[in-house]
């Protein structure tokens, strides 16, 4: 309720804590920015001070980073088609997602980071790109946010809504100003009747949260994706493929010990090495040069060369394509307790997977892609490379993990179909 002393008082602390730690964001915006340069730019927006007048009503979509971004584009490329007269705006936080949004949506669609949940910047962000409804991606619970767009009237939705174990166990401290900010959402759609009730756990009403299913199952495989994978295949002449994604810092050792084993069986084996964060790109690259081989990027070659022994996908937006050139793939954030790396995309594409086992964040998908067949768990560094080696050598094996792979992706669509209802009242009749 908008006059509940308590939820005052609480969000009176949160709002007061935050502006004495406003100075941090500054030293923490440079200390990202000796890392990744990207963070050294744009901070107007991480404040919401815009120089240009306040913009005609926008449809709002926050995807925090790359993930996030690529779950949302079966649905902003719904609403695109379904509804070409709405402008829309889609925000993040990191300059990854920022770079990978405005590379799929490089004119019609308005991109800037989104604020701090300060409520100066709050309201300012709100006032200026006065949205129709605020689509929220997964799991960005800003307490200030939710509560500047219900002061509004403007409908929020959390969209394919995951909530673990763990990040509940978070938000514990928080828990009486987030369980209040929850029950100002319109609806939280969540991915799976867990998350569901992981969410009514934090606060959400019952009748708030509906098991919606996940977006991730309806991932738009690359049109050209298999005249990507032939060429890519016909430079490697027939060569044994395996795939590293979406590697952390933590995760690049063992990738080093796995390749140098896999190669001991298959010494002309191929690596091809996608980090998480473009950061670690030349680090990558520098580490598999020590290790003895020779390297290639993708952005100096289009293709691996004859004799590479490691291939750094220095790219955005390409992992998809590189997945169908591989034999077998390693999907990262798994080794380390991040939580995992969406693991949809390589059943799409007919990527025989492993993983680590650490994928908190994919828990029913894990567990869904292990029960058909598609998915291999390694415990640790060596029983992952024990099951990528099983795999080069058994490519019956490879083809039925990828045929149950792509048939589960098949029967998980129609979250994109719901969402599109669910969210057809919020959204303004047609010009």
């Amino acid at each position: 309720m908008r006059n509940d002393p308590f939820e005052r008082l609480v969000r009176g602390l949160y709002s007061a804590a935050l502006y004495l730690l406003a100075p941090i964001t500054v030293y923490h915006l440079i200390w990202r920015g000796f890392r990744q340069p990207a963070y050294l730019q744009r901070w107007s927006e991480r404040y919401a001070i815009y120089h240009d007048p306040p913009h005609a009503q926008t449809l709002w979509l926050h995807a925090v980073s790359v993930g996030e971004v690529n779950a949302a584009v079966p649905l902003v490329t719904a609403l695109r088609r379904g509804r070409p007269d709405l402008r829309l705006l889609v925000t993040t936080i990191t300059p990854t997602g920022s770079e990978r949004a405005r590379a799929l949506w490089p004119d019609d669609v308005e991109h800037v980071y989104l604020p701090y949940d300060l409520p100066g910047a709050v309201g300012r962000f709100l006032d200026h790109f006065r949205p129709h409804a605020a689509l929220i991606m997964e799991t960005e619970l800003w307490p200030n946010l939710l509560f500047g767009c219900r002061a509004r009237g403007i409908p929020a939705y959390i969209l394919n809504a995951r909530l673990s174990e763990r990040s509940l166990r978070g938000y514990r401290v928080l828990a009486p100003l987030v369980g209040r900010a929850l029950r100002t959402v319109h609806t939280v759609a969540a991915q799976s009747m867990a998350d569901a009730m992981r969410f009514v756990r934090l606060g959400a009403r019952a009748e708030q949260v509906v098991d919606m299913g996940n977006l991730k199952f309806d991932v738009l495989v690359p049109e050209a994706l298999e005249d990507f994978a032939g060429q890519c295949r016909a430079r490697c002449r027939g060569r044994p493929v395996w795939i590293a994604a979406s590697t952390h810092e933590d995760e690049e050792a063992a990738v080093i010990a796995i390749h140098r084993r896999l190669r001991a069986q298959h010494p002309d084996l191929l690596l091809l090495w996608a980090p998480r964060h473009p950061e670690r790109f030349r680090s990558v690259a520098e580490h598999s040069r020590m290790a003895g081989w020779q390297v290639s990027t993708r952005s100096r070659a289009r293709w691996p060369q004859e004799h590479d022994g490691v291939f750094v996908i220095d790219t955005l937006g390409e992992l998809m394509n590189f997945y169908a050139c591989a034999d077998v793939a390693f999907v990262g954030g798994s080794l380390q307790p991040v939580g995992g790396h969406n693991l949809l995309e390589p059943a799409a594409t007919g990527a025989a997977t492993v993983t680590g086992p650490h994928l908190h964040n994919f828990a029913e998908i894990s567990r869904r892609l292990q029960q058909a067949g598609a998915l291999r768990i390694g415990s640790d560094e060596a029983a992952i490379a024990a099951e990528l080696e099983a795999l080069l050598a058994d490519p019956a094996a490879r083809q039925a993990m990828a045929d149950a792979g792509r048939a589960l992706v098949e029967t998980g669509r129609g979250a994109l179909a719901r969402t599109m209802v669910l969210l057809q009242p919020a959204l303004p009749p047609v010009r």
